[in-house]
C-alpha cells in the first residue's frame, strides 16, 4: 500500500492522540503499583458501551460516552468499597470487579448485537481505519470526531497534571507525607481513576477496549526503564506513544504484502509494535536492562579480578621481604621492593583463565599498576600504592568482623574479601578508627599504612 496523508495522516494523528492521552496518565499508574486498575477500567467500562447501544439503538458518540463514563466511575466506587468494607486487598477487589463487569458487558454485547448495527471486534480491538471517515465540520475543514474527542481528552489530561503537578508528585510518591500536609490523597486517587476512565472511552474506538491497555502502561514503562526522573518519564512516555503509534501503522500499512495478507488492523499492530519497543528496552536500558546489568557485571568482575591480582603480588612480595618495625606501631612490616612473579603462578592462584588473565593483565598495565616482561609481571610504584591499600582494606575489614561480630577468625575473609574491593579511603580511616588503630589483623599479619 501506498501512504496517503488524508487517511493515514488523520489514522496516525488519532492513533497518536490514544496513545499518548493514556501514556500521560500511565506513568502514574505504574509509579503508584495501579497498573492492574488501569486494565480493570478499561475491561469494566464495556458494560455502559453496551447499555449505550441498547437504550439508544446507535453509535451515537456522546451515548457510548455517558454510559462508558458512568459504568467507569462506578467500577472505581465498586473496588474501593470491596476493598474498604470487604478487607480485602486492592488487588483482590479489582479482579473481582473488572472480570465480573467486563463477563456482564460481554453478554450485554451479544445482546445488543442482535439489534444495532454492532460489531464486538470492533469493541474489543477497535478500527482506526472507519474511525476517521466519521467527519465533522470545522472553520478549518472536515475532522474525524475521534480525532476531535482524543484532542479534548488529551488537553484535559494535560491541564490536570499541570495544574495539580506538585499533589501528583507528592501523592505519588509518598500519599502519607502528602496528607500530613493538607494534600488529599484520597481525591487524587480517584481522579486519577477518573480520568483514566475517561481516556479509556474516548480511545476505545480507536485502539478497543483490550487494547488501550498496551498503550496505557507499555509506554510508562518503558520510560520508566530509561529515566528516574518524573518530568522526563511523562514526556518520554508521550513521546514513545506517539513512536509506537507511527510505527504500528506503518507496519500495518508495508506489512501484509509481504506477509501473503490482506490486511492488518493498526490498533493491533500499534500493541506489537509496543511489545517489540518494550522487549527492546527490557535489553538495552541503562535501568535495568539485561544488556547493561551483564555489562556492568562483566565491568565489576574485570575489576575485581584486576585487584585479585595486585592484592595477591603484594602478598608475594611480602612474603619474600625481610620484616622490619614500622616507626609508629610495634608491628613489624615489610619493605616493599618489587620483584617479578610468573603469570602462569598468578593465574593458578586466582584460579582465573589464561584469557581472563591476559585481559586483567593488559588493562594493569595499561593503567601503569604492573609491568609485564614476556611471562613475568611485577608492581610498578603506582600498583604498588594500589595494592597496599587493597590489602589494608581486607585486613581492616577482618579485624572489625572479629571485634563488632564476634566472628572465628576463619569466618572473617570471606566477608572481607567482598568488601576490600568497594571500601574507599574515608572508609578505612573509619574502620581503623572503629578498630582502635590495631596494628595486626585477626590473623597476626600486619595491617599497612594508607598509601
Amino acid at each position: 500500500m501506498v501512504w496517503d496523508w488524508e487517511i493515514d495522516g488523520w489514522i496516525v494523528l488519532a492513533g497518536s492522540l490514544a496513545a499518548a492521552c493514556a501514556a500521560v496518565l500511565g506513568s502514574f499508574l505504574l509509579l503508584r503499583r495501579l497498573s492492574l486498575l488501569g486494565d480493570a477500567i478499561s475491561h469494566s467500562v464495556l458494560p455502559g458501551i453496551a447499555a449505550a447501544y441498547l437504550f439508544t439503538g446507535e453509535r451515537a458518540s456522546w451515548s457510548i460516552f455517558i454510559g462508558a463514563a458512568i459504568t467507569g466511575l462506578a467500577t472505581v466506587w465498586l473496588i474501593e468499597s470491596i476493598r474498604r468494607f470487604g478487607n480485602v486487598e486492592e488487588s483482590a477487589s479489582i479482579g473481582i470487579v473488572f472480570t465480573s463487569m467486563f463477563a456482564v458487558g460481554l453478554v450485554m454485547i451479544v445482546r445488543a448485537g442482535d439489534h444495532v448495527d454492532l460489531d464486538p471486534s470492533c469493541i474489543l480491538y477497535g478500527n482506526l481505519e472507519t474511525s476517521i471517515l466519521d467527519t465533522v465540520p470545522t472553520p478549518i475543514g472536515d475532522i474525524p470526531r475521534v480525532v476531535l474527542t482524543l484532542g479534548g481528552v488529551m488537553i484535559l489530561n494535560l491541564a490536570a497534571v499541570a495544574i495539580f503537578y506538585k499533589e501528583w508528585k507528592v501523592t505519588t510518591f509518598d500519599a502519607a507525607y502528602a496528607q500530613s500536609q493538607g494534600i488529599p490523597s484520597r481525591f487524587f486517587h480517584y481522579l486519577l481513576a477518573s480520568l483514566v476512565a475517561v481516556t479509556c472511552i474516548a480511545a476505545f474506538e480507536a485502539v478497543g477496549n483490550i487494547l488501550v491497555i498496551a498503550v496505557l502502561i507499555v509506554p510508562a514503562a518503558i520510560s520508566f526503564l530509561w529515566t528516574a526522573r518524573l518530568s522526563a518519564m511523562l514526556a518520554c512516555s508521550v513521546s514513545v506513544a506517539v513512536l509506537i503509534a507511527i510505527t504500528g501503522h506503518l507496519a500495518a500499512i508495508w506489512l501484509p504484502p509481504l506477509a501473503g495478507l490482506r490486511s492488518v488492523n493498526s490498533a493491533a499492530m500499534m500493541s506489537v509494535a509496543a511489545g517489540l519497543f518494550l522487549a527492546a528496552t527490557i535489553l538495552i536500558s541503562p535501568r535495568g536492562g539485561w544488556l547493561f546489568q551483564r555489562w556492568q557485571q562483566l565491568a565489576i568482575a574485570r575489576k575485581i579480578l584486576q585487584d585479585d591480582v595486585l592484592a595477591y603480588l603484594y602478598r608475594l612480595q611480602e612474603q619474600s621481604a625481610a620484616p622490619t618495625v614500622h616507626p609508629s606501631t610495634s608491628a613489624s612490616t615489610p619493605p616493599m621492593s618489587t620483584q617479578p612473579f610468573h603469570r602462569n603462578e598468578i593465574a593458578k592462584k586466582l584460579h582465573a583463565s589464561p584469557t581472563r588473565m591476559a585481559q586483567a593483565l593488559q588493562q594493569l598495565s595499561t593503567r601503569h599498576a604492573i609491568a609485564v616482561r614476556g611471562d613475568e609481571v611485577e608492581l610498578t610504584e603506582q600498583g604498588l600504592r594500589e595494592a597496599q591499600n587493597l590489602v589494608r582494606s581486607h585486613r581492616l575489614w577482618e579485624q572489625y568482623l572479629s571485634i563488632e561480630t564476634n566472628l572465628p577468625d576463619n569466618k572473617v575473609h570471606p566477608h572481607a574479601e567482598s568488601w576490600e574491593h568497594f571500601t574507599n579511603s574515608s572508609m578505612r580511616g573509619e574502620l581503623d578508627q572503629r578498630t582502635g588503630n590495631a596494628p595486626t589483623d585477626p590473623h597476626g599479619r600486619t595491617i599497612p599504612p594508607e598509601s
